[in-house]
């Protein structure tokens, strides 16, 4: 698109909804007032409304170049812009203007591109230059002269320089770069002082702009009579290397050059050219009489990597002649620069299935030396589950993983990497970067017991808790919260599992009935623990709840048992009876097992205590002593059977005694003997019965011991020391055939220890 009033080009950029670049170009030396484009309309703003919205350049360092029209939106040249002046020497020269629109607010940028015009003519620092030069000259001596400077960039800085026409002199031109062209002064033809003692000179200067510009000096030479011989350099070319970072006063190189000449004529002295500049001065010195070059300043290879010194020789003659010579000093890159290691991640965290290759980060290296000294390589310092993999491009590396990961060993790795380069003695960098290792659901819920064993009393309260099962997972987050439920399609006996509930979040297990020992001795039921992870994964336990037995069945008299049901007998005896003579046995059934279904006789009233007895342990009623004459024939005992629970539970019987004739008792001892018969035969029922009972349940106890302990994990050594500490050992079911079945709990065979009396066998847990 084509400017006005000299704008070559613009372009327009959106940058946000009310925010917008446009970018103009414009000539310097712009009259006041010249179109630099029109804003409101390259960025489609109605004018009708400018005004009001107060459209006006906001403070910027470019302010007073420009101005800006409300009415139409034009923006203008205020005053002059002079290019060389805001920019200087830089290639590239930029006004940023700010510009806002209010109600609402908009904020519009424009980037003015000051272009260069040749407004400035090639001037020399010098109007007149004074040569003395000897007639003895020779043809092809060079006299350096001050370069022309001209501000302007480009092709409108000085490009070109010629000499008034004469037959002695010439211009010979050194390209230096960056714009600057070093004329020098080349002797021709020999001078004559006698023919011609001066010489006026013209060098002209021009630029390459259109139209181009010219300056000019005048030189003039004064053509000297003596001191024909100018300084010879020994060497046509100086060169020297020198090693970065050598010490001030080091000697870099040592010049020479020679005269002819004799006396002062002859005596040399040496000084740097006149284009040496400042920053030179300060890095070398150049001793004037023994023509060495020093170090003077700090020589660094990354910063210039070589240099280029002018250097005089001039003799001390009335009219002094010199010679020109360029010193190229190379600098040896030393190792003086550790490698420097970049690292581009890709995440923050990888997953710990991620497979072996997986790339984790790029690390880059690099060292600002040169050849060996810059050759870097890159390794880890440790093994890991990560290695490097050089790629195409040099100095760059994939860190990738070596080897499956376990977050649950190691949630994060703390790799070394180690930059090394090649130098003499080589360099190195470490640089630590952190993995991190991000879960996944790899872990099944696991069971703090596996399987559980509880011991649960009898009699407890509906909807309490009675246990809790615990299980953990090595995973973190969602994927470790576990939750729990009763597996109720886990094993074939449901029948007690229907009655409990858990807690999903703690693993409490509620009760919904009261446990009844004598109806069920243990039970049990699976609890499978399920994770939150996507997918889940679960696990389950076999919980075995053994019933521990409490006080709560009163001592049932068995014999004796009169007609009418209660628990009265009439026993006859034969008045000749001789003391210890059996009279008659209390027996006796309890419920319970333990210390609680443990028995103990006494009597509670009796017609005659020293006729009598009545043993303990055994309820046998035995006769102290013999009958006399003046006993009753009719006597009566109430004995009180009491358990050993925490808190007892009795029960009495009553037993009528008839002393009667010898006859009489054996006439009686078969209706007698016929009804112990029977009752002996009803004993014998309950004993089988409650041996058989406390036999099945001992085989089915063991049976369920050695499966959990065959079923047990071999790592679950803790859980095999808990299993035996929570261990019953059940009674065996052998007692002496008089002997009566007395239970002991499982709570107090653990806690206690009973010895009976040696008259009875009492089987304990």
């Amino acid at each position: 698109m084509a400017g006005l009033g000299g704008v070559s080009w613009r372009e327009v950029r959106l940058v946000l909804l009310f925010a917008a670049t446009i970018r103009y170009s414009v000539y310097e030396e712009q009259k006041d007032g010249s179109v630099v484009g029109n804003v409101a309309k390259d960025l489609g703003i109605d004018v009708r409304v400018m005004k009001q919205r107060g459209f006006r350049i906001v403070s910027t360092s470019s302010e007073s170049h420009f101005l800006i029209n409300q009415h139409d939106g034009v923006l203008y040249v205020k005053g002059k812009i002079d290019r060389e002046e805001i920019c200087d020497k830089s290639s590239a020269c930029f006004l940023n203007v700010k510009t806002v629109l209010e109600n609402p607010l908009e904020v519009h940028y424009v980037v003015v591109d000051v272009l260069d015009v040749n407004d400035h003519a090639p001037t020399f620092p010098e109007r007149e230059k004074h040569l003395e030069i000897s007639e003895s000259a020779l043809p092809g001596a060079r006299y350096q002269l001050q370069a022309a400077r001209d501000p302007d960039m480009g092709a409108n800085s000085v490009q070109l320089y010629k000499l008034s026409e004469n037959e002695n002199f010439r211009i010979d031109v050194k390209d230096r770069g960056k714009d600057v062209k070093m004329p020098f002064l080349v002797l021709q033809k020999p001078l004559d002082r006698e023919s011609v003692r001066s010489h006026k000179l013209f060098l002209s200067a021009s630029d390459g702009g259109q139209p181009p510009r010219s300056g000019t000096m005048e030189i003039t030479v004064d053509v000297l009579d003596v001191n024909d011989n100018m300084p010879v350099f020994t060497k046509d070319v100086y060169s020297a290397t020198l090693p970065e970072n050598s010490p001030v006063g080091t000697t870099v190189i040592q010049v020479n050059a020679t005269d002819l000449d004799e006396g002062s004529s002859g005596e040399i002295f040496y000084l740097f050219g006149n284009d040496v500049d400042s920053k030179l001065r300060t890095l070398f010195d150049l001793n004037p009489s023994t023509g060495e070059i020093l170090v003077k300043g700090n020589i660094d290879f990354e910063e210039q990597n070589s240099y280029e010194l002018d250097i005089k020789a001039s003799d001390n003659g009335h009219v002094p002649l010199t010679t020109d010579k360029s010193v190229i000093i190379k600098i040896i890159d030393i190792n003086d620069n550790a490698p420097e290691i970049e690292v581009t991640s890709f995440s923050s965290a990888i997953p710990e299935d991620a497979k072996p290759g997986t790339t984790v980060a790029l690390v880059h290296v690099h060292d600002l030396d040169s050849g060996a000294n810059g050759k870097v390589s890159c390794s880890l310092g440790d093994d890991t589950a990560f290695k490097l993999t050089p790629s195409l491009q040099d100095n760059l590396y994939s860190l990738v993983t070596k080897s499956s990961l376990d977050r649950e060993e190691t949630f994060q790795y703390d790799i070394a990497l180690v930059a090394r380069d090649a130098g003499q003695p080589p360099l190195s960098s470490v640089r630590t970067i952190s993995v991190l290792v991000s879960d996944v659901n790899d872990n099944s819920p696991r069971f703090s017991h596996a399987p559980y064993v509880f011991y649960v009393t009898e009699n407890n309260k509906p909807g309490e808790s009675v246990l809790t099962i615990s299980a953990s997972d090595r995973d973190t987050g969602d994927n470790a919260l576990v939750a729990y439920q009763i597996c109720r399609d886990c094993s074939g006996d449901h029948g007690y599992a229907s009655f409990l509930n858990i807690n999903a979040e703690n693993g409490d297990v509620y009760a919904l009935k009261s446990f009844d020992f004598e109806n069920v001795k243990m039970f049990q039921f699976q609890v499978l623990a399920t994770d939150s992870g996507t997918p889940s994964l679960s696990s389950n336990v076999t919980v075995n709840v053994f019933i521990l037995d409490v006080n709560d069945n009163a001592p049932v008299i068995l014999a004796p048992v009169s007609s009418n049901g209660s628990s009265e007998g009439v026993e006859e005896i034969p008045r000749n009876v001789n003391a210890g003579h059996l009279v008659t046995k209390v027996r006796v059934y309890d419920a319970d097992v333990g210390y609680n279904g443990w028995l103990l006789f006494s009597v509670l009233e009796v017609s005659d205590h020293s006729l009598f007895g009545l043993d303990r342990y055994t309820g046998q009623i035995r006769t102290l002593r013999s009958f006399t004459e003046t006993d009753e024939a009719k006597h009566k005992l109430v004995i009180l059977v009491k358990d050993n629970g925490n808190v007892s539970l009795s029960a009495t019987a009553t037993v009528v005694v008839h002393a009667v004739e010898p006859k009489e008792a054996f006439a009686a001892s078969d209706v007698t003997n016929t009804a112990r018969e029977d009752e002996e035969s009803d004993m014998t029922f309950y004993l089988i019965i409650t041996l058989g009972s406390v036999s099945a349940l001992f085989l089915v106890s063991v049976a369920i011991l050695i499966a959990m302990q065959c079923s047990k994990p071999p790592d679950s050594s803790s859980n095999s020391d808990t299993l035996k500490s929570d261990m019953v050992i059940f009674p065996a079911p052998f007692a002496p055939a008089d002997a009566e079945l007395i239970s002991i709990s499982g709570e107090d065979a653990f806690n206690r220890t009973q010895t009976l009396p040696n008259k009875e066998k009492v089987r304990r847990f």
